[in-house]
């Protein structure tokens, strides 16, 4: 009996497959219906208590025992966009890490935003001690980068927050929330945004973020809450501040379900690291990845020595049925500062529901294809 591997490897794109149960909680709002926190009868109490019954259990992920400073929005980008068009910029000076993605790069750049780049190794990883007091000078905020979504290295958050003191930080998790370490209480983060359909398995159209001090961000989108309507003026208080009109309650509810029924890592972090580690030694191959196996996630990139990048991606289709994503990844300061910029490279990333076979028959596939 042939064993049924799992060819998809473009979970950094988004998570394929999902728990059964996300369609299911999907399809059982749908049947039920009810909005959210806009009225006392059972449908709608049942629903809101579904949508902060999420809220709690994304609080608990991140780190944070102020839930209510959770808002959902509709992905990562929404929110960033959210954060940054509502914070009051003094100097307009920021300071980015070198692997931010567009969704950091373009709000900054509309609002003319002088964006400086944080000392770096050459795979993009923070020199955290070369962050001297000259450079945070007139900065008004840090951005970084959890998990690149190219070379899939994870930054020393922590230690980046420590070393710039009071400036408020803002912490792009899309790629780590699920699968890496957060705790943005510990880490003393200032905002936090996250995404639904990557490492927590859920559903397209569902994300939101974090503020630590709701007062620091001005709202900039404004409609009905549901709560002071008898008002013009949006509401001061968390979440309804940032959470004008329904929201995609629908997708909440799979949330909801992908996290409570996200299995464990079918694949083990040494066979993953071993793979890796082979690929980079070979002549034929270019690897993006971490320089220390300590900071590699589970995302990293290459592209042939002797091809294109596109031709690559289509031959591991083609020929072994693997499922990637070539190009820039919506993500060309990264692709600058790892050298691959403007050919961009072919991605892998997995999720938990590999198994080392799995991981096994890539490693196999990639070899095949770079003879």
């Amino acid at each position: 009996m042939s064993i049924q591997l799992n060819k998809y490897f473009d979970n950094a794109c988004t998570s394929f497959p999902k728990p059964n149960e996300v369609a299911e909680y999907m399809v059982n709002h749908l049947k039920e219906g009810g909005s959210y926190g806009r009225a006392a009868y059972s449908r709608i109490i049942n629903s809101t208590r579904i949508v902060e019954e999420t809220r709690d259990v994304i609080g608990q992920l991140i780190g944070v025992k102020e839930v209510s400073n959770i808002a959902f929005d509709y992905n990562a980008t929404s929110a960033i966009n959210k954060i940054i068009n509502g914070f009051s910029f003094k100097h307009k000076k920021v300071l980015v890490s070198p692997l931010e993605h567009n969704a950091i790069m373009r709000p900054l750049s509309a609002l003319g935003i002088d964006i400086q780049i944080l000392p770096h190794e050459s795979d993009g990883f923070i020199r955290v001690d070369d962050i001297q007091p000259s450079l945070l000078r007139n900065v008004d905020m840090v951005i970084v980068n959890h998990v690149s979504n190219v070379n899939g290295v994870i930054q020393p958050v922590a230690k980046i927050k420590e070393a710039i003191k009071d400036i408020p930080i803002l912490v792009d998790a899309s790629q780590s929330i699920g699968k890496v370490n957060f705790l943005a209480n510990d880490w003393n983060i200032d905002y936090a945004v996250f995404t639904g359909h990557k490492g927590l398995l859920g559903p397209t159209g569902t994300g939101g973020f974090y503020v630590k001090e709701p007062s620091s961000l001005n709202y900039t989108i404004s409609g009905g809450t549901g709560s002071n309507s008898d008002s013009f003026q949006m509401p001061t208080f968390m979440p309804d501040k940032f959470q004008a009109g329904t929201p995609n309650i629908t997708g909440i509810y799979g949330l909801l379900a992908a996290i409570k029924y996200k299995p464990a890592n079918g694949w083990d972090r040494e066979v993953f690291l071993a793979i890796i580690k082979d690929l980079f030694s070979n002549p034929n191959i270019e690897v993006q990845c971490a320089t220390n196996s300590e900071n590699q996630s589970d995302v990293f990139s290459a592209y042939p020595k002797n091809g294109d990048v596109s031709g690559f991606a289509h031959n591991l289709f083609t020929k072994h049925g693997i499922e990637v994503r070539s190009g820039l990844h919506c993500s060309p300061l990264a692709h600058k500062t790892l050298g691959t910029f403007p050919k961009g490279s072919v991605r892998f990333s997995l999720s938990s529901y590999h198994s080392n076979n799995d991981i096994k028959y890539l490693h196999e596939s990639i070899l095949n294809t770079i003879e």
